[in-house]
């Protein structure tokens, strides 16, 4: 197959067509930049559902890595780098939920982002080439790249477009992020040292890394994803990068860059580490607990409503890592849907927020009140929204939950929580409920009971309020069918990653067993 041709190179590096073309319209032209951006970013979409389903080269049934693209990168000193792409059940999802949020970040820019258009839609498009590129890398060198150059577009597009407060965001989600990383760089340059290749495939298969040693390696890579997640206690860059960000960097972010973390995980840690991931399973599962819980309680004290979804982005996440340290197959599926749910409700919530901030201008919830009358059409895709986010039966965050308190549960009984136990299960549970009092609370006094003083200043600007239009409706539509798709028929999406998960969970079995 000609390298150009390869279906994940194209699905990868489409975007970059897109800033090409961007580099070519003239500044001034708004709509032309617009437009272009979007449709580059939907085609983007498209190549991803014809690579995964329509081209019959991906077999969902197979739980190897498929679509292989590997050629020699840089050869030199007995080092061994490739460029190396594949995908699994693994990522199939993630890399899908990336060409979705893309597009539907970019077209709620459409009268957000009205300063320095052309650099906005460049960067958004390298972003996403970025984020693409962690998801499909398969050699470790490859994939730092892809990661460390996430850090570049959204470092710009924080601190450029964000709120008053956004050189400070900027460069705290830089430096905390930058600092994980050098550690995870030392480590990969001890696996490819010594293992003679930095092929994850090929060092999985050798194995043979002493307990002592992964331990450590475990650690460095852990402090990197960790810190992206973001795992309590490595939070504290998250709320000031969300409050600062604008609405389509809020999304992005919430939506996909906080899942490189935890497929950092799935993909590195738990596959190339068996026996320190055993051995830190229980630690990870009490970080996670700790994380939900904190999390919970935290976001009921905001009263911004940006700030209030990113704390709960802490809680929703320490639910993904107890999943996936349960190392079993409900768990590691549940916290790989998740991860997913997590993108589509948080991305939702962010995207409605920031249509009401433009009218608004202000996120203090406690000064709305009442708009359920003045802003119905709103008001009902608010609520499902919230009620997804909040794990309610039905709609999709129930199902990522309930299947990794299974997980959590299994887990206990089966040793992998060698301490803690079925604890960690019924104490995260008790998340789910706090959940509920924080966004109902929030709901209650945006949409409930007389109207807020936030009305009257609106129309001391000879303005009203007005409910969403028409391309505020297409632009959070998709994201409300797929919350009532998971949650009434969330089958196809286990069955993409069933195999893989299964492959996965089957490596530790024997393990988890013997630690009985």
């Amino acid at each position: 197959m000609n390298f150009f041709t390869e279906p994940l190179t194209l699905l990868t590096f489409f975007p970059l067509l897109g800033v090409l073309l961007l580099l070519f319209i003239p500044g001034g032209q708004k709509n032309a930049l617009r437009w272009t951006a979007l449709a580059v970013s939907l085609i983007t979409f498209v190549i991803s559902l014809w690579v995964f389903f329509l081209s019959g080269l991906y077999d969902a049934s197979n739980p190897d890595l498929q679509l292989v693209a590997r050629h020699p990168w840089i050869q030199v000193a007995g080092w061994n780098i490739e460029y190396h792409l594949a995908a699994d059940g693994l990522s199939i999802l993630l890399i899908l939920l990336t060409t979705l949020l893309t597009p539907i970040s970019i077209l709620s820019t459409w009268t957000a982002v009205e300063e320095r258009v052309k650099e906005f839609m460049v960067f958004f498009l390298l972003l996403e080439t970025g984020m693409l590129g962690v998801f499909v890398a398969q050699d470790l060198f490859l994939f730092y790249i892809f990661w460390e150059f996430t850090l570049v577009p959204m470092y710009f597009l924080i601190g450029i477009w964000g709120g008053p407060r956004r050189i400070y965001a900027a460069l705290k989600f830089f430096l905390y992020t930058m600092a994980g990383s050098i550690l995870m760089l030392l480590a990969i340059l001890w696996l490819g040292i010594q293992g003679g290749t930095f092929s994850v495939p090929q060092l999985i298969e050798q194995g043979g890394i002493p307990a002592n040693i992964q331990w450590w390696l475990f650690i460095a890579f852990a402090a990197a994803f960790a810190i992206k997640v973001p795992m309590w206690p490595l939070h504290s860059w998250l709320p000031d990068a969300h409050v600062e960000a604008p609405t389509a960097g809020s999304v992005i972010l919430a939506g996909v860059l906080l899942k490189l973390g935890t497929y950092g995980f799935v993909r590195f840690n738990i596959p190339l580490f068996p026996e320190a991931t055993l051995k830190a399973a229980p630690w990870i599962a009490l970080l996670a607990t700790i994380g939900i819980i904190y999390g919970a309680a935290v976001s009921y004290a905001q009263t911004d409503i940006k700030k209030l979804v990113a704390y709960s982005s802490v809680s929703h996440l320490g639910f993904v890592m107890l999943g996936l340290f349960a190392l079993n197959p409900e768990g590691l599926a549940g916290a790989i849907l998740q991860m997913i749910n997590h993108g589509i409700s948080t991305g939702a919530l962010f995207l409605l927020v920031g249509m009401i901030y433009e009218q608004t201008h202000t996120r203090e919830f406690k000064v709305y009140g009442g708009l359920w009358k003045l802003m119905p059409v709103f008001g009902t895709l608010y609520l499902i929204v919230s009620l997804s986010s909040m794990g309610l039966p039905g709609l999709n965050g129930f199902v990522g939950e309930f299947t990794i308190l299974l997980g959590a549960w299994g887990a206990g009984q089966s040793g992998v929580f060698y301490w803690g136990g079925v604890w960690f299960a019924a104490i995260s549970a008790l998340g789910v409920i706090m959940a509920a009092i924080y966004i109902l609370y929030m709901f209650q006094k945006m949409f409930m009971g007389p109207q807020g003083e936030v009305v009257d200043e609106v129309k001391k600007h000879g303005h009203s309020l007005r409910d969403l239009n028409w391309r505020e409706i297409a632009v959070i539509a998709p994201l409300i069918l797929l919350i009532f798709w998971i949650g009434l028929y969330p089958a196809p999406f286990f069955d993409l990653m069933a195999p893989s998960v299964n492959k996965l969970a089957e490596t530790f079995s024997a393990a988890a067993l013997a630690l009985r």
